[in-house]
């Protein structure tokens, strides 16, 4: 029996892929692409350390929040420290590593995202701003040149040889040169 001819693929269209693409995105949510592991990242990043004020805080069931505090020190994101009040036992707090602190942009988009999609009449349940202005805090693409990309579309991934088949050959986009960048910036 003769294998189904592969239809011609669109211009710009991906070419299939046959085996799982290797991944950054895929490696983080592994760590922390489930609710309640995001959900104890906000609240630290909000100050909220200990176990008990973490629950309170996520709603998160005790043994989820366990193993999910257990996976984020394991992973470097947080430290697990002990303290103690006088009178009272030894307990742990949890504070964010760097690479823990390094997400918070994670957390901002995400919040950006459901204050303009998910949030009713009354707005955002919270607001966050620069201390040293005042300002909103927003995530915003901005290439290592310090152009402002406003259109996701204007982002081109370029794809590391995997060994992945994908059953077509994997078109290689051509990288802009700064003279075909807009300009961006005060007077732009």
């Amino acid at each position: 029996m003769e294998a189904p001819a592969t239809p011609p693929r669109r211009a710009g269209t991906p070419p299939l892929l046959t085996a799982p693409r290797p991944c950054s995105i895929a490696g983080a949510l592994e760590i922390v692409g489930e609710r309640w592991s995001l959900l104890v990242i906000r609240e630290v990043t909000l100050g909220v350390r200990r176990f008990d004020a973490i629950q309170a805080a996520t709603g998160a069931p005790r043994a989820v929040l366990t193993n999910r505090l257990a996976t984020l020190v394991r992973a470097g994101i947080l430290d697990r420290v002990s303290y103690r009040e006088d009178g009272t036992r030894a307990r742990p707090e949890y504070r964010l590593t760097q690479a823990g602190r390094e997400l918070s942009p994670v957390l901002t988009a995400l919040r950006q995202w459901g204050d303009r999609h998910l949030t009713d009449e009354a707005g955002p349940p919270a607001t966050f701003t620069h201390a040293g202005c005042g300002a909103p805090v927003r995530v915003q693409h901005i290439c290592a040149a310090g152009h402002l990309i406003d259109d996701s579309r204007e982002v081109i991934g370029a794809i590391r040889e995997s060994g992945i088949e994908t059953g077509a050959e994997t078109p290689r986009p051509e990288p802009a040169s700064p003279a075909d960048l807009p300009p961006t910036g005060p007077g732009a």
